[in-house]
């Protein structure tokens, strides 16, 4: 197996760990990602899909890179490409850990296009990816994105400058980002007793902590 095909397959495993059933084993969190959307409007106002960028830890990064670049250490366009083609593919298993509602309906999605992964300077992991809707989505009513992992075992967080933007979107759209309220005492509990163990503080648990975006257009 060569550097690269190891580095793709450790990637893609780490990947499928996290789509496990929630009765396998897990630790909160294993990865840390920093979520940036920008939401894209059809000519006719309607949504027709999200277009994401999310930045890995550090220690994730290096982690899903060991190997690549061969003796030069740094990975190739075609390296980079190819790992990210193989993860849109197992995100959509679950729907790209990314949660939307349209006037109160879920939001099916359609495979990824537009994916790409770069690297900063120092060597942290970004994946580009557009998530097309099916259906393209009113937001005429409330229309509300998260992104978390139920189990949390990845614990993905919005960036804190303008994690949600607006791509031809009509005039009038507004946009708000709701943080969650703090965690119930025993929440609390559950994920202090998970830190330094394999058990997931409870199913559901990332909704606990996700931020929403909500969006409203006239």
């Amino acid at each position: 197996m060569t550097p690269f095909a190891s580095a793709l397959r450790l990637f893609v495993f780490a990947a499928l760990l996290a789509f496990a059933p929630l009765s396998a084993a897990r630790a909160h969190p294993h990865v840390f990602v920093a979520v940036k959307t920008t939401v894209l409007f059809g000519p006719d106002g309607r949504i027709t899909g999200l277009r994401h960028s999310w930045t890995f830890d550090d220690m994730y990064s290096a982690f899903a890179t060991q190997g690549l670049g061969g003796r030069v250490g740094k990975p190739s366009e075609a390296e980079l490409k190819e790992l990210a083609r193989v993860n849109v593919e197992q995100l959509e298993e679950a729907d790209f850990f990314t949660f939307v509602r349209a006037g109160g309906r879920k939001a099916e999605f359609a495979p990824a296009t537009d994916y790409a992964i770069t690297l900063d300077a120092k060597k942290i992991v970004t994946l580009h990816f557009t998530a097309p809707f099916k259906e393209p989505a009113s937001a005429g009513k409330a229309f509300t994105l998260q992104v978390y992992d139920p189990t949390y075992f990845v614990a993905f967080d919005f960036e804190k400058a303008s994690p949600v933007t607006l791509s031809g979107a009509p005039q009038g759209c507004s946009l708000n980002i709701v943080t969650p309220p703090p965690l119930l005492p025993e929440d609390q509990r559950k994920l202090n007793d998970s830190m330094g163990t394999n058990v997931s503080p409870g199913a559901d648990f990332g909704l606990k902590l996700a931020s929403r975006a909500v969006i409203a257009c006239p």
